[in-house]
């Protein structure tokens, strides 16, 4: 393998390695999850501001559906601090590696 194949090479791992790490990144759990609990949190606490009285008499005078849309939007907004404090940590480079093993 000559000088320039070993060049191309170092540099599709490391494109290859920034791909991943923005991949892993973008596909956090954390963030899926936080924004799928904000998103119906929103709708359920629309539809517990919006309830009847009927529907209210319906769960024991407890409006239900706002008391859980509130808390579904709480655990969103959570999971997104989370995110947010503790971004996910990139996994580790071809440089990272060699350094552990002792390559070169």
């Amino acid at each position: 393998m000559n000088q320039h194949d070993e060049y191309d090479y170092q540099h599709e791992v490391e494109e290859l390695e920034t791909k991943s790490a923005t991949a892993a990144r973008l596909f956090d759990v954390r963030r899926i999850i936080g924004g799928l609990f904000v998103v119906y949190g929103i709708l359920v606490t629309i539809a517990g501001i919006t309830a009847s009285d009927a529907d209210i008499a319906k769960a024991e005078n407890i409006n239900i559906n706002l008391w859980t849309g509130l808390a579904m939007l709480l655990l969103g907004l959570l999971f997104l601090l989370w995110l947010w404090l503790r971004p996910a940590v990139p996994p580790p480079g071809a440089e990272q590696i060699r350094e552990e093993f002792g390559r070169k």
